[in-house]
Order: structure tokens, then sequence, then C-alpha cells
């Protein structure tokens, strides 16, 4: 067996996980077929051990001691730490600042673990940090729907509060297509299972998914599973891949249609339109999402989420071509930005020096994220 080789973390988290610590649990993704994400393609998934996960809980306590104690001198230089040691001090350092609050647990899929290590580790963590609000971490609905709801409860009650599950899709015509490997049902039962063994979730919806072919398909079938799950968050992320990527890899005979920002803009509209009698919080919290401006609760704010699409929609073309070069460009955030005189002029004449046009302005936006994902830009 390997020994401990010093504190690990992965390569993401959500963006609402910003000032969480982040704690690897797992290496990678169990499953890591999605035809979509290339995240963790060509990397080995392998379960970190506990006693390591422990370890790494202990020196992020025993920086963030020191860091409290005012200890920044000596003791924490380069002479008197291990290279193993310093991405624990520096995450000790980062969280620290930013209060100490929420940890999230890393890679793909915690819940992935077996069920008594997993709460050997929450436990620790409560143990070392009894000021922290909230512990989550992604989860794939497969796993979520194969632990009993014993395991669940015993699960929360060590501490993990709010899990991320990318559901993506409801559609088993598109999940088939991407290689998702789970159901319809499979996300509903896994929804069900975490909202009653009493915990936070967030489910993630993937526009443009279905491309323009079945971006229909993909909002009545979506907002028919969330309607029967009633999660607490439901977050649009908006696609983006590389046109070499063959995305309905699991359907060879039907090739992918990308969809414009009009029609996943309608995607949404319609997905939200057939949200009934639930409470969930809906927002489009990346900076990439052409609508970061959806930010509400149901039922009460359902209206003012579709008046935002519905004011996208109903634009005449060369305003569309505005906003979407716009906040593609960074220069605008939300559709009220437009109405700030210097910052439209600037796009005017951005659109003006690139040739950009109502006719064209899909092709040229659809290119130059080709170009940023070429070029290993983060968006």
């Amino acid at each position: 067996m390997q020994s401990y080789q010093g504190f690990e973390q992965g390569p993401i988290r959500p963006p609402s996980e910003a000032a969480s610590l982040l704690l690897r649990v797992t290496r990678n993704c169990p499953w890591n077929r999605c035809t979509f994400c290339s995240v963790y393609k060509k990397q080995k998934f392998s379960l970190r051990p506990v006693a390591d996960v422990i370890a790494d809980i202990d020196s992020i306590h025993r920086f963030a001691t020191q860091l409290q104690e005012g200890c920044h001198s000596w003791d924490l230089t380069a002479e008197n730490l291990s290279p193993s040691e310093w991405p624990a001090l520096v995450a000790a350092r980062n969280w620290l600042a930013e209060g100490m609050k929420s940890i999230f647990l890393q890679d793909a899929d915690t819940l992935v673990i077996r069920p008594e290590n997993l709460v050997s580790i929450l436990q620790h963590i409560k143990m070392r940090f009894p000021q922290v609000e909230r512990i989550t971490s992604y989860a794939r609905s497969d796993s979520v729907a194969r632990i009993s709801p014993r395991n669940l409860e015993e699960i929360a009650a060590a501490g993990l509060n709010r899990i991320h599950i990318g559901m993506e899709t409801a559609s088993d015509n598109i999940l088939k297509m991407i290689s998702k490997g789970v159901s319809k049902e499979t996300h509903v039962t896994a929804g069900l299972k975490a909202k009653t063994a009493g915990i936070e979730l967030s489910e993630y919806v993937l526009t443009g998914i279905g491309g323009s072919e079945f971006s229909r398909e993909h909002a009545i079938e979506t907002a028919d599973a969330l309607n029967r799950i009633d999660p607490d968050f439901i977050r649009f992320r908006t696609l983006h891949l590389m046109d070499s990527v063959n995305l309905f890899a699991g359907t060879p005979d039907i090739r992918y249609q990308w969809s414009t920002d009009l029609v996943q803009a309608e995607e949404i509209l319609l997905l939200i339109e057939r949200l009934e009698k639930i409470n969930s919080s809906v927002k489009s919290d990346h900076s990439y999402n052409l609508f970061q401006e959806i930010d509400g609760k149901l039922p009460d704010d359902k209206q003012l989420l579709a008046d935002i699409l519905r004011t996208f929609i109903g634009m005449a073309p060369e305003d569309r071509a505005i906003f979407q070069v716009g906040k593609r460009s960074g220069h605008f955030v939300q559709l009220s930005d437009m109405e700030i005189p210097v910052r439209r002029k600037q796009v005017e004449e951005l659109c003006r020096q690139s040739g950009i046009t109502p006719e064209n302005v899909d092709d040229q936006l659809h290119r130059m994220v080709q170009e940023r994902m070429r070029r290993g830009i983060p968006f």
C-alpha cells in the first residue's frame, strides 16, 4: 500500500463552493463515459484511503490553528515545511480568509465510497471543525439511488447536508445518446431519496444538451423530473464543447446539431413554464451562462424568471446580437446592462470591427468559443 503523499485537491468544484475548503475523497470519476465531459478523461478513478483523508483534515486543522494563533514567522517557512505540506498550508490560509464555514468533498462522486467510510470522514471533519455549517459533495444519481435510506440518513446525520447532482437532462433518449449511464427514473429516485434523508439537493440542468433537434424534448422531460423531485436548487449550465466531439456517441446514426442562443432561451423558457407546484430556487450561477440574472424562488418568482427570457426572445434581431456579443465579451452581465450607453457603444463598435451582424452572430460566437476551447482559455 502506498504511503501518504500529502494533502490533495481535485480540479473542479461548483461556483457556489468558491469559499469552501476542498477535500479530496476520491480521485476523478467512477463513470467517466459522459460524452460532454472532458474533465477526467484519460484519468483513472481511485478511492483515497480513509486514513489519507483524515490526515488531510488534520493538516488543515494544524495549519489553521497556527495561523489563527498568529504563527506567521519562521514556523511556516520553506525551511520548516516539507514540499508535501505546502498545499495544506495554502488551502488552510485561503479557507481561513473565507471564514471556514463550508467544505466541499471532491472529486466527481464522493457517495460512491462505502457509507461507513464517508460517515467516518464526516465525523472527523465535525470533530476538528465544529464551526462548519455546510459540507457538500458532487454525486451521481446512480450512486445515490444505490444507497439504502438508512445509510443516507446516517450520512446526513454525520454532517453531509448538500449534494450536487448533474442531472443534465431527464430525457431517456438524450441520456442514452450522451452515455450518461442513468435513466430519468434513476434521477427521480436519487433526488427523492436525498430529500427524504434531509440532504439539500442541487440539480444541474445542461442547456443545449439536446441540440436544436431535441431541445423541446429536453425541456419537457427535464421539467417533469424536477417537478417530481422538487429539489432545493435548480442550476443551469450552458453546454460548450469542441465540434470534434461526438456528443451523441450512444446513437451513431444521429449527429448533434448545436443550438443557438435563441433556441436555448426558448428551451429554458419552456422548462421554467413547465415547473409546477415546487419550491426550488432557480439559479444561472455561472459566468458563461447567457442569462446570469436568472435567480429566483419558485413559485413566487416564476413570472419574473420567464420574463427575462421573453424579453430576450422578443428583442429585435439587432438588439439580440448586441446582447449576445456584449455578454460573451464581458461588457454586459445582464440584459439591463444594454441600457448603459457607454457599454452599448463599445459593443456596437466591437461588432462593427469584427463584422458581426444579426445574420452571422451565432456562427461568429460559435467560432469564438471553439477558439477559446482550442487554446484552453477557461470560461
